[in-house]
């Protein structure tokens, strides 16, 4: 599939890098030399200097033979009209990110009327990732899939009773649940039976969901369920009143430090429920004062990276029960989240899930990026005459980077070993460590044209 990436930011980089891992032709275009330097530099790419806005720039990209074009400039305006000339002028399709809340309550409508395929919002994505993290009410962040039958959860082995220095083939537990993948020190390991266990790891752990459960607890973790009532953001950007907005509605006590006095104003004219507080988030007289870190929930969604890690680290002293930082460096999750807090989330890794779980249709069931984008979850059917199919695991040489988490076949969950057999049309769980350059497309799609090739003819074809 031929793509045209159109603004080399932090997203239109990591979606460069996403699409580049497949059977795809990327083009990417930015009127900065730099932006562009880096793309060139670091990733199989074909680069052009131009502002994407001008006509003469689409022809220059051949827009009439792209398969899809996504505009992820810093403009919410320029992203639009690109979308919609690009459709003018031949591109199949296009996606657009609109990130303003007046366009976003309006998004089917210019859509519609602009005839773009797709509007993706960081700041309203991220809000409902948080949103989902916050009402599970659970003490470990966990994935959904397969209808929620299959759960992932990521638990910090410092909080697990005696796991630390064993190895993974000595662990002895009951429940049918796999070590899927641990993150160390920021690197991506898919283990194997000799891999140590080590005290700072942050293992990724799938099974049946009452499995996963009766292992987290069984290891010294509670699951029982803790409500949200009160939430404390700090911070009153989009994410900010989007996710405001989003727990009032579940009836959630909101309140909301935002430092800018006119943004204040606008919050509280918006969010007639919420208490908006006119302060510097920092100030920990302020804090006290207002009794913020007795909240169920803090939310730190300043701009920096480093305030956000400091006032998560101050709410964790605090006792807090559920904290959560933006971070919008990919690096930085690993460091924070070991640091204790809850959940570190980045817009960019959140927002490039979502188009690429778009982009890859109605197969793949679910996607997302893990540990800023350094390996991949998918949830799939696997088609017949797959690679994978009628040959035991133990067999098929699969790469080290691949392993396939669990599968779910005729309703029951099966926690795959060396002696299973994947048959087609079961629904399986695959990680996949993008360090390793593993194209798993080819072990679960029998065509050899790629697994996003193939989803696109699949859409042109149903229209």
């Amino acid at each position: 599939m031929k793509i045209l990436i159109i603004g080399v930011g932090k997203l239109g980089f990591q979606l460069a890098e996403a699409f580049s891992h497949k059977e795809n032709d990327i083009v990417v275009m930015d009127p900065k030399a730099e932006a562009l330097q880096k793309a060139s530099d670091q990733l199989d790419v074909l680069t052009i200097q131009q502002n994407g806005v001008e006509v003469k720039s689409l022809k220059q990209a051949r827009i009439h033979e792209i398969d899809l074009v996504i505009a992820v400039t810093d403009d919410d305006e320029t992203n639009m009209l690109i979308a919609f000339l690009s459709k003018r002028m031949g591109c199949k399709k296009s996606i657009a990110r609109v990130r303003n809340p007046e366009y976003s309550r309006q998004a089917e409508f210019i859509k519609k009327e602009m005839n773009i395929d797709y509007i993706v919002n960081p700041e309203l994505a991220t809000s409902s990732e948080i949103i989902r993290y916050l009402m599970k009410g659970l003490p470990v962040h966990t994935e959904d899939f397969a209808h929620g039958k299959i759960v992932l959860a990521d638990v910090k082995v410092q909080q697990l009773c005696g796991m630390a220095g064993q190895y993974v083939k000595d662990l002895n537990y009951e429940e049918r649940v796999l070590i899927a993948a641990l993150n160390r020190n920021g690197n991506v390991i898919i283990p194997h039976g000799e891999t140590k266990i080590m005290e700072t790891d942050v293992l990724y752990v799938i099974g049946e969901k009452d499995d996963v459960n009766s292992f987290t607890q069984r290891c010294g973790i509670s699951t029982k369920k803790k409500m949200t009532r009160k939430v404390v953001i700090l911070g009153g950007g989009r994410i900010g009143y989007y996710l405001a907005d989003k727990l009032l509605k579940t009836g959630v006590q909101v309140k909301i430090i935002e430092e800018s006095r006119n943004r204040c104003k606008y919050l509280a004219e918006t969010l007639n429920d919420a208490l908006v507080i006119h302060g510097d988030g920092t100030d920990i007289n302020l804090l006290e004062e207002e009794s913020i870190f007795e909240a169920d929930a803090l939310i730190s969604l300043t701009g920096l990276d480093e305030e956000n890690l400091l006032l998560s680290l101050l709410a964790k002293q605090y006792n807090t029960k559920k904290v959560i930082a933006k971070v919008s460096r990919p690096n930085y999750i690993p460091i924070i989240e070991k640091l204790g807090v809850d959940v570190a989330v980045n817009p960019v890794t959140i927002t490039a899930s979502e188009i690429l779980r778009y982009v890859q249709g109605g197969k793949v069931l679910s996607f997302s990026l893990l540990f800023g984008g350094k390996a991949e979850v998918t949830e799939l059917i696997v088609r017949k005459n797959a690679y994978v199919t009628e040959k035991k695991l133990k067999d098929l040489e699969l790469p080290q980077g691949l392993i396939i988490g669990s599968v779910l076949r005729k309703n029951k969950v099966i926690i795959p070993d060396g002696e299973t057999m994947i048959t087609a049309g079961d629904r399986v769980v695959i990680f996949a460590v993008k360090d390793d350059e593993t194209d798993f497309e080819k072990y679960f799609y029998p065509s050899k044209r790629g697994l996003l090739n193939e989803l696109w003819s699949y859409h042109k074809s149903s229209r």
